[in-house]
């Protein structure tokens, strides 16, 4: 609450990724933290140059092409956001936190991440002063398995006094951009695993095949 104006903080949901391609778990995602998280407004951001991806991604506009495609039509507010595609030099949240925290003085960002991020985090540029910007939610999927072995925020090491977290919970969903990549490339139906307007976009723009 903020005391000045006796108003709740507008709370921002930044997810950002790859998306090379956008599938259907990063969709599914989406809705849950727009379900869940109580958020004003979701940005979805394609990352620009990714400076912790040892591969050469897929070109940026081709993937910022999908990313409208895949999450334009979701219920709510979802910005899809460009601003890293078209920054130059490498990709930092931080940079992106501090951009919308300017944009959206007295905001409440949000990061939304996956459990293997999150336990990723002290290898980001300025992770303990992004944690000191954004709550960082966790999406958790649902395991068949029987494993109830959970993300602990407290297991990082030099976590900040203060640090906020919260869980989004996913259904269980077993698909991967690598996997859909080797697939295209070898020309197997993709289908089932991407929204139909991104299947027509790799299909039409003949990307992830072999050369």
């Amino acid at each position: 609450m903020n005391p000045s104006s006796g108003k709740t903080p507008r709370r921002i949901g930044v997810f950002g990724g790859a998306f090379d391609p956008p599938h259907n778990a990063h969709v599914a995602l989406a809705e849950a933290a727009m379900a869940q998280l109580d958020l004003d407004e979701l940005h979805v951001i394609p990352t620009g140059q990714a400076w912790h991806k040892s591969r050469a991604l897929t070109p940026k506009e081709d993937r910022l092409a999908m990313t409208r495609l895949a999450f334009g039509d979701l219920k709510g507010t979802v910005v899809i956001d460009s601003r890293e595609v078209l920054r130059d030099g490498p990709t930092y949240t931080l940079d992106t936190l501090h951009e919308l925290q300017g944009e959206q003085p007295g905001a409440q960002l949000v990061l939304i991440m996956g459990a293997d991020q999150a336990s990723a985090l002290p290898t980001w540029h300025g992770w303990q002063d992004i944690l000191g910007i954004a709550i960082v939610s966790v999406a958790y999927r649902a395991l068949s398995t029987g494993n109830t072995a959970r993300f602990d925020p407290k297991s990082l090491p030099g976590l900040p006094a203060g640090a906020r977290f919260e869980a989004l919970e996913l259904p269980p969903m077993d698909i991967s951009a690598t996997e859909i990549r080797r697939r295209a490339a070898l020309g197997v139906d993709i289908s089932s695993l991407v929204p139909p307007t991104v299947a027509r976009y790799i299909d039409q723009h003949h990307l992830y095949r072999s050369a």
